[in-house]
């Protein structure tokens, strides 16, 4: 009986759950598992962490050029690779004082020897007047994402460290002229990301100067500021000089994010974990690493280097306990094979994005994992008119269907010209391509998931994933967001202004149409906003994921930013 009680908690045990799965959780599942100890990564988002939404990184040792993306999905799979196990999820408790620790979660309860804490911080607001109010409508957080949207506009960037620095170069692909306002008197980031800023030709710098307000006056953007002087305390107004209207950008540092562990383990008066010798923090078996700990610098790399460090001290503190408990967690014997690394793509959004025309081999590989699973057809219905982009659109789901094995199958309805009007709840803006499936009787069911454009780039996984949902049981989901979903029951409408090139959209996307793939009276449809100029303008959109949601009262709310699933549901009042 001993033994049967034993092996049971083999299956049952974890060496060590990682939280958070940015550059520091990463690395740290990647040690853990080469070393066949075993691990799960939690993530609650997506995984990469805030360096995803980096278009640029030149600083990482042996890679000259790359992006935040494509670097945080290498280490990704480098550590699926190895055996470590992934899984999108929201800790919401942790109970750490006996040998065995239990993290709770929205997906049930895991447990482990230990646990790392790696759920970095998130941007910080200033609380100047206007910010909020002008969120997504002049006020941004990420250049990647909504930089395109200030093309031939001016744009103020706050803030004097590495991120400032960095993304105001980066925004002179888009805009006329830069104005960094630096509350000090210089950078306080490295002298040669400075430098680049500084010797720009279509850059401004503004030392000892702070941002009070911003104003709208008469116009579909920002008009104006109040700015001062931190020295003489004098106000003034800033008014761009090249064009109409301005964006604000804010790299002003970031917040840790320690909610989960205030009163578990030590924290400072900003909130950061207090770490020791090796990482430990003041509870034994639990440590911390990355941008969610007291340090003096947060890069990629020193992340990277904590998850390592944090990594090797648990598996010394995991085979001790093991020796102590006589548990022994299902450890795995050998490194995984790419094959088999991508089976993670039924669970998550992280898979390798396409362009229009022929898909690579090793994307055809995922996409084969996932039809594979379907257990109802899939028939996707395109809306094209005589455009180029429609033209793009058919040869797109062409090559998608013709990869299925003819699990997928298309239909086509065409039209002269793309009529619709803006300001109308989810407006027939073409191309688009809806995903539907069959009832009992063979008739055709909208599932309600559509997208309006090419579902490429970044929403590439996002739509494969929504045709996983409606074509099969879908992805996994706790008990309680299944409650709120199934107690729908009057008519939302989910209006997804995106950008193919934002990492944060994917999530939002694939959050509300996995909610209208489980209630018909949901409706969630996506539309690439580069391709629907008047929509944008309908709603002062400047920043995305941008969400419209529809009661079936007409009223509406217009929200901005990255949305899990339970947040969607908070959003739709469920």
């Amino acid at each position: 009986m001993a033994k049967e009680s034993i092996v049971m908690q083999q299956n049952d045990m974890y060496d060590v759950i990682v939280i958070g799965g940015g550059p520091a959780g990463l690395t740290a599942g990647l040690y853990l598992a080469r070393a066949r100890y075993r691990v799960l990564v939690l993530e609650q988002e997506a995984f990469g962490g805030q360096i995803t939404i980096t278009s640029e990184v030149v600083n990482y040792p042996g890679i000259a050029v790359t992006d935040g993306k494509q670097l945080t999905e290498t280490m990704r799979e480098q550590a699926q690779n190895f055996g470590a196990e992934f899984m999108l999820a929201q800790a919401t408790g942790l109970e750490v004082h006996d040998d065995v620790k239990v993290v709770h979660t929205n997906r049930g309860d895991f447990k482990a020897f230990g646990i790392l804490l790696a759920t970095g911080a998130s941007p910080r607001k200033l609380g100047f007047i206007g910010e909020k109010e002008f969120a997504g409508r002049g006020v941004a957080y990420c250049a990647t994402c909504d930089g395109e949207f200030f093309t031939g506009k001016e744009v103020l960037v706050i803030g004097g460290g590495f991120a400032a620095a960095e993304e105001a170069v980066f925004l002179t692909k888009y805009a006329s002229k830069v104005t960094i306002l630096v509350r000090e008197d210089d950078f306080t980031c490295d002298a040669a990301v400075a430098a680049e800023a500084k010797n720009h030709p279509k850059i401004e710098i503004k030392y000892h100067t702070q941002i009070d307000e911003v104003k709208s006056e008469g116009a579909s953007g920002l008009t104006s500021a109040v700015i001062h002087d931190v020295h003489s305390k004098e106000s003034s107004e800033w008014k761009p000089t090249t064009s109409d209207t301005f964006g604000v950008f804010v790299f002003a540092g970031y917040v840790p994010k320690t909610e989960l562990v205030q009163n578990v383990v030590e924290l400072d008066d900003q909130g950061y974990v207090i770490t020791r010798d090796y990482l430990q923090t003041s509870v034994p078996g639990v440590y911390a690493a990355g941008d969610l700990r007291v340090k003096n610098l947060r890069q990629v790399v020193t992340a990277t280097a904590d998850g390592a460090i944090a990594a090797v001290e648990l598996e010394r503190y995991a085979k001790t306990m093991s020796e102590k408990t006589g548990i022994v967690p299902n450890r795995p014997t050998t490194s995984a094979t790419p094959e088999a690394a991508n089976k993670t793509i039924q669970q998550d959004a992280s898979t390798s994005s396409e362009q229009s025309g022929a898909f690579s081999a090793d994307v055809l590989k995922q996409l084969n994992m996932v039809f594979s699973k379907l257990t109802k057809p899939v028939i996707l219905q395109l809306t094209l008119d005589n455009s180029n982009i429609s033209s793009q659109l058919e040869s797109f789901i062409t090559n998608l269907v013709e990869s299925s094995d003819s699990r997928l199958t298309m239909e086509i309805t065409r039209v002269e010209q793309n009529a619709y009007d803006a300001s109308e709840v989810l407006p027939q803006a073409l191309p688009l391509v809806r995903i539907c499936t069959l009832d009992e009787e063979k008739n055709i069911v909208d599932s309600g998931l559509a997208f309006h454009g090419i579902p490429s780039g970044h929403e590439f996984n996002s739509f494969i994933l929504g045709i996983y949902n409606v074509g099969s049981n879908g992805q996994g989901i706790d008990e309680d967001s299944l409650q709120r979903i199934k107690s729908i029951t009057t008519n939302i409408k989910i209006q997804l202004l995106v950008s193919l090139t934002c990492t944060m959209c994917p999530e939002t996307v694939l959050s509300a149409q996995r909610i209208a793939s489980l209630n018909p009276s949901v409706q969630a449809e996506a539309y690439d906003i580069s391709h629907f100029e008047d929509i944008k303008d309908h709603y002062d959109v400047m920043s995305v994921p941008c969400i419209i949601i529809t009661q079936e009262d007409g009223s509406q709310t217009v929200e901005f930013g990255k949305k899990n699933i339970a947040q969607m549901l908070d959003l739709i009042q469920a």
